[in-house]
């Protein structure tokens, strides 16, 4: 089984920004998300990528995914993904010898900024930057699943 170990936080300041070593363009949409699971299609730079993903709260999900045609990937987004899209700049950048990614959203979740870190262990210790703000990996509301229904514009 594939398992996804990520902790998400939100982030203090800009400070991350000089220590980007590349970014790249997202759009993803959902074709179901529940409780169980959820099932995204997206398209990052010229790759489209197929995505399951349990709905398990918390830090560790199981995750599988695969490439899929570009073009089938654009046709999926648009025509048969829930609206809105997700939209957003995903920068990576590393921190002690571990690679965060920062997803900077825009469109209906524009002004959301969020870092994420992935690790091999649910109790690996991580060092955190002075960046990183509180943690919200046991949020609902930060999961793409939901940020594609509730957008972040809409929270009150």
């Amino acid at each position: 089984m594939a398992t996804e170990i990520e902790h998400k936080f939100l982030l203090r300041d800009e400070r991350w920004r000089p220590a980007i070593e590349r970014s790249t363009p997202m759009r993803q949409g959902y074709l179901t998300s529940d409780a169980r699971c959820s099932v995204r299609v997206r398209v990052a730079d010229d790759q489209g990528f197929l995505n399951i993903k349990s709905g398990t709260l918390g830090i560790q999900r199981s995750e599988y995914e695969y490439p899929i045609p570009l073009a089938e990937a654009e046709e999926i987004l648009d025509t048969l993904c829930e609206k809105p899209l997700l939209e957003k700049t995903r920068h990576y950048l590393r921190f002690d010898g571990r690679l965060w990614e920062i997803d900077e959203f825009a469109g209906a979740n524009a002004g959301l900024i969020v870092a994420e870190v992935e690790l091999d262990d649910p109790d690996q210790p991580f060092a955190r930057p002075d960046w990183v703000g509180e943690e919200v990996s046991h949020d609902l509301r930060y999961y793409n699943s939901q940020l594609a229904r509730h957008p972040y514009t809409t929270w009150s």
